[in-house]
């Protein structure tokens, strides 16, 4: 507990020498906070038994003449439609960063989605049938391209070391952001309803265009001070560039891999707990309790480990332990979980895995883009992290529907076998980001 008040002086130093880390906290916090106040409504959309705040009439009554009752593929058939939305937007988004420099292409991006949110107030406000799966795409493709467009925009403000003391807090600010929001949710909800509870995800996102005007400032700086290419110009260049360059770069494809295994154990874990929910907890209030206390034992451990750890291990250590611990730890946990699939278990192995990779995944990954180019930065980021994630929640979305017919042991064995190509695709990441400047052979020591 001593080394709390040196935490705590360190932090405040940092805060008052570092303009950009106060405005870069408060942007991730009201980013993550619009979302979280949103994700209750399309959780709640995505299990919902109306079909018909779910899909439109027209493609219900379209399934229903080929035999297919949409109600029991929900969630397969929501996740698809985000895949197919994701990919036929890359060029859109190319498109948006190769012609206009980044003054313009990052409010048009958070001013559509502020745009959108009105729109979906109406929606809601109306009743209109289907409304809950065109919401349940939009917000998922809010949370890819928003999330991705801040941390994009950080490699921009802050350079490789920069982002090795700095990265933690900010990851802090956003966790903080994500306990808050659910709680504005479930306060309000009952006031003003859910379709106002919009708009105040759009007030979040409102503040969130303050911050990239005034990190703009920082961001030129850094460019010249490291004679990077300047963000002010157009980048130029195909509007499917980013596709090229995953193809094309080491790195970006070991990046690749990364989120593909990472996204999977997530999904198979997410997929099969919901199975092992129902059957154990079969009252609905039960089920919400025993989830709510993961969510907020996920919160609470990622925000001690970011507070505590992640710049200390960043700094000391570089990138290789924080890529590399929360895949062993994911294999551990299968392990447990294919000789005991029980709920307290599955808590616990949840809980390990997202707060590793909040905490520790993450932010060891986005310290990585610093060191690219600014093409790669947002246009090889954006495929990585919109195009592949998404690829891969399609992929073990449906695996899981045929694993589950053999059992939660072969579900978690299988798993196993996933989380050792995460740690494969982890290792392969740190190896090739050694080649880029800035390699970590020798890593700054903690002062």
């Amino acid at each position: 507990m001593k080394a709390w008040p040196a935490r705590t002086r360190r932090l405040r130093a940092m805060l008052a020498g570092s303009p950009p880390l106060w405005w870069s906290l408060l942007y991730f916090f009201c980013l993550l906070c619009g979302y979280y106040v949103l994700r209750p409504v399309r959780d709640a959309m995505g299990a919902s038994s109306d079909v018909f705040a779910v899909f439109p009439p027209g493609l219900l009554a379209w399934a229903a003449g080929h035999g297919v009752a949409l109600g029991d593929y929900t969630l397969q058939v929501l996740f698809t439609a985000t895949f197919i939305v994701m990919v036929l937007l890359q060029p859109l988004y190319g498109a948006l960063v190769a012609h206009f420099p980044r003054r313009v292409f990052l409010p048009i991006v958070y001013l559509a989605f502020i745009a959108c949110l009105f729109g979906f107030q109406a929606l809601f406000a109306g009743g209109v049938p289907g409304r809950g799966g065109l919401f349940f795409v939009w917000v998922a493709v809010f949370n890819m391209f928003a999330v991705t467009v801040f941390w994009s925009y950080m490699a921009d403000v802050f350079d490789n070391e920069d982002a090795k003391r700095f990265y933690g807090y900010i990851g802090a600010g956003g966790t903080l952001g994500a306990l808050v929001g659910p709680a504005l949710t479930s306060t309000l909800v009952g006031l003003i309803g859910v379709a106002h509870l919009l708009l105040v995800s759009a007030a979040f996102l409102c503040v969130c265009l303050l911050c990239i005007v005034k990190l703009r400032p920082w961001a030129i700086r850094r460019e010249r001070l490291h004679r990077d290419a300047s963000g002010e110009q157009a980048m130029g260049g195909s509007i499917v560039a980013g596709l090229k360059l995953v193809a094309s770069s080491p790195i970006l494809r070991a990046l690749a891999l990364l989120m593909f295994f990472g996204v999977g154990v997530g999904t198979l874990l997410y997929n099969e707990q919901a199975a092992i929910v129902r059957a154990f907890y079969p009252d609905a209030r039960e089920a919400t309790r025993y989830y709510s206390l993961i969510d907020a034992a996920v919160n609470t451990t990622t925000l001690l480990i970011q507070l505590v750890i992640t710049r200390w291990l960043l700094r000391r250590h570089g990138v290789a332990p924080a890529l590399l611990l929360p895949a062993f730890a994911i294999i551990c946990g299968y392990a447990l979980l294919a000789m005991s699939p029980l709920p307290v278990l599955v808590a616990i192995v949840q809980v390990a895995t997202r707060a590793g990779e909040f905490s520790l995944g993450k932010p060891g990954r986005e310290t990585i883009y610093t060191r690219v180019d600014r093409e790669s930065r947002y246009k090889g980021k954006a495929v990585i992290d919109t195009v592949v994630y998404r690829a891969g929640d399609l992929s073990f979305v449906w695996l899981h529907k045929w694993l589950a017919i053999f059992g939660s042991r072969v579900v978690f064995g299988v798993g196993m076998g996933v989380a050792a190509c995460l740690a494969l695709a982890a290792w392969r990441v740190v190896r090739t980001q050694r080649e880029l400047p800035g390699g970590e052979a020798t890593p700054p020591r903690e002062a």
